[in-house]
């Protein structure tokens, strides 16, 4: 049975998926005491409700009208915010070894030969480039089951450095130290309670940092969905981690609504003086975007996009699919009054994974998320992007049930295996 759960996951096979752009506001809970109040009430009271065996309609629609308010809004201003760029990766000596029999799952994340120039010197360069980062946490991840076996927990947390910072978003202080972050990954281990395991359904191909996609998965089903961020150091030690699940339940449209009450008072910047240009790599790509077009056009922004693209925000139920719902996405969101801070990014070729913290004018606390990027290598265009912002309350009480009531899938009801090809 578990071969044949393994087989069913294949997350090797990586089809050209896609994803989201767009984040979450804790921060606007704060606004009002009435605000703060209501999504209390909503919270407690749709918490009872998810763990009910039928579901009431009317519930369902009021509920969606207000839980997690909190969790919804930074992401939407990534091209049309100010987005300071900084990264702390450093470089390692640790070559994996080439009997690995990853083999073949990391040759899917380095780029293929192409008779265009441009992409043939890409490949060629990629070709002699080294992904520490990936092939460590590869390894972890799949050949250890760090996450789902006690002795995949104690590797992971042997392969730490001894001042680790690990940033589980679901709790609510950072784990410090190699001690306490192997702890924290045994704890992990036991809470699913032995039931199903943690598949990898992308990853970044870093060197000196990379991020990964994963969902929970148990017998013929799948749940829970999250991206995890990992830095090494100059030794080649895991060094910073941050880890997000999605957010159980999504608010969508009503995102908007509420930034703009919030910001309606910001006053615009102007607009950043760019000199254009072309970047080829996924992280020259984000680069590019974040830190010198800095939303300050929107038609720039959307050349990056290709025809394919899959947008996958973490506020909302469904991706956005096309260029065309990516700009009418995109435009919706522009008004003035947020800032979006990338604070540190891997230096991945085909993909791509950063993370962020967005900043409201006005407001003290400040939202923090992970997003994930790739590109088409043909086209060498954005094909795929999924954006995951933290919930303003940790752990996030629907998740913490969800998680104790389902500890195999990590949400109230799973989806059949397979039917989200990608994680997406």
């Amino acid at each position: 049975s578990t071969q044949k759960h393994k087989s069913a996951q294949n997350w090797t096979s990586h089809p050209n998926c896609k994803g989201p752009l767009f984040r979450s506001l804790p921060a606007m809970m704060k606004t009002t005491s009435f605000l703060g109040l209501l999504v209390a009430t909503f919270e407690a009271s749709s918490a009872f409700h998810a763990a009910l065996p039928t579901h009431s309609t009317s519930f369902t629609t009021i509920h969606r009208g207000f839980k997690h308010l909190h969790a919804s809004s930074s992401s939407i201003f990534r091209h049309n915010a100010v987005l300071p760029m900084s990264s702390s990766n450093t470089d390692t000596s640790y070559n994996a070894s080439p009997s690995s029999p990853m083999d073949a799952v990391l040759d899917f994340f380095r780029p293929k030969k192409n008779d265009n120039n441009q992409q043939s010197s890409l490949t060629s360069s990629s070709k002699t480039r080294k992904t520490v980062a990936m092939d460590i946490v590869t390894k972890l991840v799949v050949e250890e089951e760090c996450y789902t076996t006690e002795n995949g927990a104690i590797a992971f947390g042997n392969s730490c450095a001894e001042n680790v910072v690990y940033e589980d978003r679901f709790e609510k202080e950072p784990f410090v130290g190699k001690a306490a972050v192997t702890n924290h990954m045994q704890n992990k281990v036991k809470s699913r309670n032995g039931k199903g395991d943690l598949r990898m359904d992308r990853i970044s191909d870093g060197n000196k940092a990379c991020g990964f996609a994963w969902t929970y998965t148990c017998d013929d089903e799948e749940g829970l969905r999250g991206t995890t961020y990992v830095e090494l150091d100059e030794d080649g030690l895991i060094a910073f981690v941050r880890e997000i699940p999605e957010p159980l339940y999504k608010p969508g449209d009503i995102t908007a609504k509420l930034l703009e009450a919030v910001t309606k008072n910001a006053k615009p910047r102007d607009p950043v003086q760019y000199t254009p240009q072309t970047p080829t790599t996924a992280t020259e790509i984000v680069q590019y975007l974040f830190n010198t077009v800095q939303g300050s056009s929107i038609d720039e922004s959307m050349r990056f996009f290709d025809k394919d693209i899959i947008y996958r925000d973490f506020n909302y139920e469904d991706a956005l699919l096309g260029p065309d719902e990516v700009r009418n996405f995109i435009e919706e969101f522009s008004f003035p009054g947020i800032t979006f801070k990338i604070q540190r990014c891997d230096d991945g070729v085909k993909s791509c994974c950063f993370t962020w913290e967005v900043i409201l004018d006005g407001v003290e606390e400040t939202t923090k998320g992970i997003s994930l990027y790739e590109i088409n290598m043909d086209t060498q265009l954005i094909e795929y992007v999924r954006d995951i912002p933290e919930s303003a309350l940790k752990p996030p009480p629907l998740g913490r049930i969800a998680r104790a009531v389902n500890p195999g899938l990590g949400v109230f009801n799973g989806v059949p295996i397979g039917s989200r090809e990608g994680g997406k």
